[in-house]
């Protein structure tokens, strides 16, 4: 292609050399040369042109953050002084998609600090900032800390002019945005994901760019390559794709997508240091300092700023309440459902009694999106959004923006599925019908299903106000408090909507509990950790700051217990489970199993609608499975728990990690042994099961009760219940010798009735069997290295060994007493997958 183009050009300039000959004879033209000479001058020269020779009176401009000019098909950001080397936040957002990949129009693709910086031979760069690490300026260490984290150059822009003051600079963006680059455009995953391949040129174009005070909004549409991959996948990748539909009609995939660059604040809003005694997000950086002994790991809460009017802040250092100087305030997407938009905007103004245990009257508040509105758009960073999404994904979910220098939130854009209506009809008609009338049909009436929209709406801006999942609130809640008719109106069934609890499952129908008392709300946690975010110390920095905010925990929890913050991430502590309540799980599980039995009966009638092809009862009795499977894993975990409750340095005598109480521990192998392990013959109701279910796979119960007994023969919690007897002793531990016995009394009791062993109990001996078989034989290397399990070095395949020994011996005792045939194979069966596994060369 290169020589191409070469002797192309080397044909045109014979061509103007001839043209030159003829006209002039031997000596060239003077306006010829003059031309040549003006052209060749032009493309050497390097550097800026007047300012009236680049926005020419042919511009549209626009004033803003960056003035913006178009001159007929470029695009020019004028960039004033003033914001050189000031941190900028880009937010990308997806304005139009294409269908079938499962993103949505306003959804976030990409976020990125930038700053703009002024480069040798007249450029302008573009730095994408990444902060890891900090020092202040005035330290000796800045320069070391600054010379290690150097931020890369995402793009050059040539400076075409000067500004007529020359206290601004411009550049031509319009190749930075109508091209593939990152900080813009899509990242590598996602082009992976979606198998997209170059960006096409030609079909790739800048839609608009609008400017405003604090930020400039850019729409790009963007069309990429998109060759549909019709070869089978042959191993599972870590990055998986999918060919969108616009692929295989057109080989191309076009998405629109909105740039927003916001100005971060030049004066910092003042951080307040994680504690994680109370559930926020956080963000954090290492800062070094001349004056350190060990680096300092700085891990601050993402929030708000809230500050209130300065004629206010008399009264508010007063603790009198306020109305803050910028309110917080989500619109709701005009694509919203009408009947449906008073309950999301409900369950936003729901937060409002928690801010004014900050101090703050009116800070948070819901609206409707104007309509009228025609500049702004749905992805404008100046406003937080409640995006309604068309899918069928049964969820929602709040995110945030935030400056990563201080976690301040600057906004959010919650994504609402459509479906998320399915969500919650499915786990209120399950949890609640049998003592609410309303939930006992398909289609909820809209004030039930509003309610429901709201409290969802209430958990997500929970989310977008800096606040992650509690998951032990619940476990605050006394067990039998939730049958307490005036107590959990009053009160509420959990201390916090960010838990997982959904309804009140415990309640009984004879308890006559109203849905004030089903429903979960904004509860005490909720107040008080808005009021330990947000509630000004005026501390004069963040380690005086850090000191106030501690007594607040140390003190609030000693008195009220129920604000204690449960972890979504600790897999060992049964107190933070997620769709559990009470501080029994075993207990609650009972009374949540008389109500599925209750349920279950009444499900083919509460689910019937005309023309139905049993889809209904299908749907809500796999919903009702997985709600008692739930009931198990809750209980499971109580198997060698291990309690984790963060503590400072103040709550003396008081220790961080305490086994679960042995009591506890047993309490749940025996609630297992008798609601599981025991076939729950009512979940195999046949006149349900021949109408949903083709009998060509295991049923439904067979699998919960093999996952169960995977999971309680687990090596890691096998091993977990080994260490704790060597840290805490016998007498505060289950010891894991004990616990295996008790189970296997509960799981081999044919052993000595002598009783026939039915289809789901032999599947489940044999589920018994293989999980320990595993362990002492594992059919593949188990996995070793810095934070894996040494299966070698512990006492979990001895004690698995001995057990199957032990096993095999009284399996063998008891084959010539059993007349069953089906029973006795069994059995035989069992004691020959023994023998291989203790002898595999036998």
């Amino acid at each position: 292609m290169k020589k191409i183009i070469a002797a192309s050009m080397l044909l045109g300039l014979a061509i103007t050399a001839s043209a030159e000959r003829k006209k002039g004879g031997d000596a060239p033209d003077p306006a010829i040369a003059k031309a040549k000479a003006d052209s060749v001058a032009s493309a050497s020269k390097k550097g800026p042109k007047p300012y009236s020779k680049v926005i020419t009176d042919k511009a549209i401009t626009k004033k803003g953050l960056f003035t913006v000019h178009k001159v007929e098909d470029k695009w020019y950001f004028e960039i004033p002084d003033s914001l050189l080397s000031r941190e900028l936040m880009v937010t990308t957002r997806y304005s139009k998609t294409a269908g079938g990949g499962g993103i949505y129009a306003g959804e976030m693709e990409n976020q990125q600090t930038v700053i703009w910086e002024k480069g040798p031979n007249k450029n302008l760069f573009l730095r994408a900032v990444t902060l890891i690490s900090l020092a202040d300026s005035t330290n000796e260490i800045y320069k070391a800390v600054t010379n290690s984290n150097l931020n890369p150059i995402a793009w050059t822009f040539p400076i075409q002019a000067y500004g007529k003051d020359s206290n601004s600079i411009v550049i031509d963006v319009s190749d930075f945005f109508s091209g593939d680059n990152q900080p813009v455009g899509l990242g590598p995953y996602s082009k992976k994901k979606f198998n997209l391949n170059s960006q096409i040129s030609d079909r790739s174009y800048i839609s608009s760019i609008n400017t405003y005070p604090i930020n400039t909004e850019v729409r790009v549409v963007r069309t990429f390559n998109s060759t549909p991959s019709f070869m089978p996948v042959m191993s599972p990748s870590p990055f998986p794709s999918t060919t969108l539909p616009a692929a295989y009609t057109a080989n191309a995939v076009t998405l629109e997508m909105n740039n927003s660059f916001i100005l971060l604040p030049k004066v910092p809003m003042a951080k307040r240091m994680y504690d994680p005694r109370v559930g926020f997000f956080a963000d954090d950086y290492v800062e070094y300092g001349d004056a350190q002994q060990k680096a300092e790991n700085n891990i601050f809460i993402c929030r708000w700023r809230l500050e209130p009017r300065d004629e206010d802040i008399a009264k508010w250092k007063r603790g009198e309440l306020v109305e803050p100087k910028k309110p917080i305030v989500y619109y709701i997407d005009p694509a919203t459902p009408k009947k449906w938009r008073t309950y999301l905007i409900q369950g936003i103004n729901d937060w409002q009694k928690a801010f004014e245990q900050a101090g703050f009257k009116n800070a948070i508040m819901g609206k409707e999106w104007d309509p009228k509105d025609s500049v702004a758009n749905l992805e404008d960073a100046r406003y937080s959004v409640l995006r309604y999404l068309p899918s069928d994904i049964a969820n929602a979910y709040g995110p945030n923006v935030h400056d990563p220098r201080t976690g301040e939130i600057l906004e959010s854009h919650i994504g609402w599925y459509h479906n998320v209506m399915k969500l919650v009809h499915d786990w209120y008609m399950v949890q609640a019908a049998v003592v609410d009338s309303k939930a006992r049909k398909m289609e909820f009436d809209d004030e039930l299903m509003g309610q429901l929209i709201r409290f969802v709406s209430s958990h997500e801006v929970g989310h977008t106000l800096g606040l992650r999942h509690n998951m032990g609130s619940s476990s605050r809640t006394p067990v039998e408090l939730l049958r307490n008719k005036a107590w959990v109106e009053a009160h509420g069934h959990t201390a916090s909507i960010m838990d997982y609890a959904r309804f009140n499952y415990v309640a009984q129908p004879e308890d006559n509990i109203s849905e004030v008392g089903l429903f979960p709300r904004i509860g005490d946690y909720d107040k008080w950790a808005i009021q330990w975010g947000y509630k000004a110390t005026f501390a004069t920095s963040d380690k005086e700051d850090k000191k106030i905010v501690n007594k607040w925990v140390v003190d609030s929890l000693k008195a009220n217990p129920r604000l204690w913050f449960g972890t979504e991430s600790n897999p060992f502590d049964p107190r933070s489970q997620t769709e559990d309540l009470s501080d029994n799980n075993m207990k609650a599980s009972e009374y949540g199993i008389k109500n599925l039995k209750r349920l279950i009966a009444q499900l083919p009638e509460w689910t019937k609608e005309e023309g139905d092809k049993y889809e209904n009862l299908r749907d809500m009795y796999s919903a009702l499975v997985g709600q008692f499977n739930r009931y198990m894993n809750h209980v499971a975990k109580n198997i060698g728990g291990v309690y984790e409750t963060p503590k400072s340095i103040e709550q003396v005598g008081e220790d961080v990690y305490e086994p679960t109480p042995p009591a506890k521990q047993k309490e749940a192998v025996a609630f297992l042994t008798k609601q599981l392990f025991e076939t729950p013959d009512w979940l195999l109701d046949k006149s349900i099961l021949n109408k949903i279910s083709n009998p060509v796979a295991n049923e439904v119960i067979t699998n919960v009760q093999a996952n169960v007994i995977n999971s309680v023969f687990s090596p890691a919690r096998l091993n977990r219940m080994i260490v704790d007897e060597g840290r805490f002793g016998a007498k505060s531990t289950y010891a894991v010798e004990t616990m295996m016995d008790d189970v296997k009394k509960g799981v081999w009791t044919e052993l000595t009735s002598k009783k026939p062993i039915d289809v789901y109990r032999r599947s489940l001996q044999k589920a018994y069997v293989e999980a320990l078989i595993n362990i002492v034989n594992p059919a593949s290397p188990m996995p070793s290295g810095p934070g894996q399990l040494n299966m070698k070095t512990t006492d979990v395949v001895s004690v698995s060994r001995a057990h199957l020994v032990a096993l095999k011996a009284q399996v063998a005792a008891a084959i010539p007493g059993i007349s069953d045939k089906m029973s006795k194979y069994h059995l035989q069966d069992v004691v020959f997958r023994i023998n291989k596994a203790l002898d595999p060369k036998g």
